[in-house]
């Protein structure tokens, strides 16, 4: 199980997923401007409708119109190339969406996404000007309905606050570097896995990468048994139980108290 996202990531995720919401729901509800005549205009046969097309073709990572679209031959999701990018780096990955596991061989450019994107328009959810989909992401950008619909959009609450605060700089906690070969963007999981799987009969002394990111870590200190140490060691996520602003021994002392006042 992957460690869970710290606070600040699922804000700005649900702040950016709110906002989105919020455009297309304002441009759902605009009225379509009428053809020569007064007419409807119409679209091509099977073509979604303009309003909706943004929302269609967007990655739903960052939730922007896809780039360069790549489709994971397993599940058939698609996202942008550099928007799945990081789960290409790690030894098993996973579809963000779905959490399929896929193989990174399969993936492909999705090429019949990429005609679509040329071929359908939509509105602009800021200024209503009909835009190329492919072309979408560069008029947005400079569009100044867009950005001042940004400079409007409320800011996001927790609706539970969180006990820590949030720092401006937050280290990575979350992936480690295997410490034998380097293999890089392991959760505590798959840098198990890994070792068991690549370094078993390895006698080197190596630091542990979890510990040395800990604030109370030594990242001088060498594990005479590394596999042992992760294993009995590593068995759940700092992230889910430790409060980072407290040394070790203040964290211990805190759950002693919890277990004494719980029994």
């Amino acid at each position: 199980m992957r460690a869970p996202p710290s606070p600040r990531s699922r804000t700005c995720v649900m702040a950016a997923a709110m906002f989105r919401s919020l455009l297309v729901s304002a441009a759902q509800q605009r009225p379509q401007a009428p053809g020569p005549g007064g007419a409807p205009r119409e679209q091509p046969p099977g073509a979604p409708a303009p309003d909706t097309l943004e929302a269609q073709f967007s990655c739903p990572i960052c939730l922007e119109v896809y780039h360069r679209a790549v489709c994971i031959g397993g599940c058939g999701h698609t996202f942008c190339g550099e928007c799945l990018q990081p789960c290409l780096q790690v030894p098993s990955p996973l579809c963000p969406l779905c959490r399929m596991p896929f193989d990174p061989k399969k993936v492909e450019k999705a090429s019949n996404v990429e005609k679509q994107l040329s071929s359908y328009k939509a509105p602009c959810r800021g200024c209503s000007k009909k835009v190329t989909l492919v072309k979408m992401r560069s008029h947005v950008s400079s569009c100044a309905k867009v950005q001042e619909q940004m400079a409007n959009c409320p800011k996001f609450v927790p609706v539970v606050p969180t006990s820590q605060p949030i720092p401006s700089n937050i280290p990575n906690r979350s992936t480690f570097v295997c410490p034998y070969c380097g293999a890089r963007n392991l959760d505590q999981q798959e840098l198990v896995k890994h070792c068991m799987e690549n370094h078993r009969n390895d006698p080197n002394k190596v630091v542990c990468p979890v510990c040395s990111a800990m604030p109370w870590g030594d990242p001088s200190y060498k594990s005479a048994n590394f596999l042992q140490h992760l294993l009995h060691r590593h068995k759940f996520s700092y992230d889910t139980f430790v409060d980072y602003n407290i040394d070790e021994e203040a964290a211990l002392q805190a759950a002693l108290a919890l277990s004494l006042s719980e029994n």
